[in-house]
Order: C-alpha cells, then structure tokens, then sequence
C-alpha cells in the first residue's frame, strides 16, 4: 500500500502495547494515520506508542477495553486531541484454556466480558461518534479461526469468537446507512510475543499449516490495512480468516 494511505484517519486500537495488535497500530501511523493505542498495561502503552512515534503520531492511553467506562472515555479523549475517530479496531482480547468439565465461571465471565464486550462496546461507542460526524468510518473486530473449527480445551473462546463474527454481520444493518463498515479478522496461528514462549510453537505450526508456516504480525496486519482502506469500502458484514490454510484441513497441534 502506497505511504499516506490513511492521511488525515484518526484510529484507536485497543490491546496494542504488543503482538498483532502493535504491528496494525505501527502500520496505520507508518500510513499516515494518526493513532491511539490502547493497553491495560501502562508502561507497555507507553512503551509501544515510543516506538511508533518514531515513524508516525500514536498516543498511548492505558485501561481496560473491556471497561464501558473507560471505552467511552478513551474515544472521548481521541476526539478531544485529533478532532474525529474514523477507525476503530477492536483488538484487545483473552484466551483462557481450560477444561470444558472442570472451566470455572470466573474464567468464563472474563472471557466474555474482555472479548465480547470490550469489543461490542468499542464498536458502539466509536460508532456513536462516527454518525455524529457525517463522515462515516471502519470498524475492525477480531475472530479467531476457532470461530470455524473445534480447538480443544478452548470451549469459551471459541464462542465468543464465533459471536463476534455474527456481530460484525448483525451490525452492517444499523451502520450502513451512515456509511460505517464493520468487518471482522479471523488470524489463525501466528507468531507473537506471547507463542514465542512455546520453543515448539513455530515448529508445531509450521509442520501443519498448507502454506508452510504460521502468520507473523505483518501478515495480519496487511490484511487489517486493507479492510480498513479504501480499497474495501464495499465490503461491510464479512469476516477474513487468515490462517495459510489451516482451517481447510484443521490437524491438531496436539
């Protein structure tokens, strides 16, 4: 994609401060966008929002996605300091294996509120805002290939990922007509911060994946760009799973 691709977008992305959610942040500011990069972790935010300042305009702003309060808060004070938010992606996300006899239902409250709310209530507030202004915007959710394929030990997850799939094609209804997209990314494995502490993850993933190997950061986050560009702009209610094509022959990694 050409440099300034989104000149003049005003984007938050949620669960940043590392991993996917970090490299679709870099690559928005690196294409001209300015960029508010949420983390719950604080020095992290900080840290990430350094780096990219380098190349482009990101403020860090630390807090829960999945707090409603803070959600508001943090679109609030993206307008407040660039004017307008025309991009929202809705990154932040947990996965908490366990058991499906034994899962306990403090785990599955914090899966559902960290990923299915942070996630519905990003979208409602930063759509919100996108119909105040009358200049319509995108809105990004994040699935997961075990929204399409059973994955063991991961029962609640996969259910709020196949959720938010339907939410993005419930809302196309109520976001079309103010010219608001809303799509979804379905990443299959892909290599981050955190699989980097399975020495056998890259190994285990590249032996059955098609294609060879599991995502890097980039990978995901061209397929963000280009959901978000432009170049998209008549693909609303569709969720794009990026996965080398694991989901065609689905081998366990175990």
């Amino acid at each position: 994609m050409s440099s300034g691709l989104f000149a003049n977008e005003v984007a938050v992305v949620t669960g940043a401060g590392q991993g996917i959610g970090f490299e679709i942040a870099r690559q928005l500011a690196l294409q001209g966008a300015s960029v508010v990069l949420n983390d719950i972790d604080e020095a992290r935010a900080t840290q990430a929002a350094a780096k990219i300042n380098k190349e482009g305009v990101c403020y860090a702003i630390a807090g829960n996605a999945a707090d409603t309060v803070f959600i508001k808060r943090m679109v609030n004070e993206t307008v407040k300091s660039f004017g307008r938010l025309t991009i929202a992606v809705a990154n932040a996300g947990i996965t908490l294996f366990g058991d499906f006899f034994d899962y306990q239902p403090a785990s599955f409250e914090l899966v559902m509120q960290v990923n299915l709310m942070g996630s519905f209530f990003l979208a409602q507030a930063a759509a919100v805002e996108m119909k105040k202004q009358h200049t319509g915007g995108s809105i990004l959710l994040m699935s997961s290939v075990t929204a399409h394929q059973a994955h063991k030990d991961l029962a609640a997850y996969s259910m709020t990922k196949a959720a938010i799939e339907m939410l993005a094609k419930t809302l196309v209804i109520e976001l079309s007509p103010f010219n608001i997209s809303i799509n979804a990314l379905a990443p299959g494995a892909t290599k981050t911060e955190r699989t980097a502490e399975d020495a056998q993850y890259e190994k285990t993933w590249s032996r059955i994946t098609p294609a060879g190997r599991p995502a890097n950061v980039e990978d995901i986050a061209n397929a963000a760009l280009f959901m978000l560009s432009p170049a998209s702009r008549h693909i609303t209610g569709q969720s794009l799973i990026i996965d080398g094509g694991w989901t065609s022959v689905s081998p366990s990694p175990v």
